[in-house]
């Protein structure tokens, strides 16, 4: 399966219990901080819900 990485690229201050959670389920806590997960539907899901938020590239 392919892999993606995700980048936060933006604060989290200001933005919903929701989107806070979100990023913090996808293993980022810190500003600048990539992870690197496997593309799946969920994970996809995911990142669109804060993408104003982070960056997704594929690996």
């Amino acid at each position: 399966m392919a892999k993606i990485k995700i980048t936060q690229v933006k604060s989290s201050i200001g933005s919903t219990k929701r989107q806070k959670a979100t990023l913090e389920a996808l293993g980022l806590r810190k500003l600048n901080q990539t992870v690197e997960h496997e593309a799946t539907p969920q994970v996809m899901g995911m990142a669109q819900k804060v993408g104003h938020l982070v960056s997704v590239e594929e690996v």
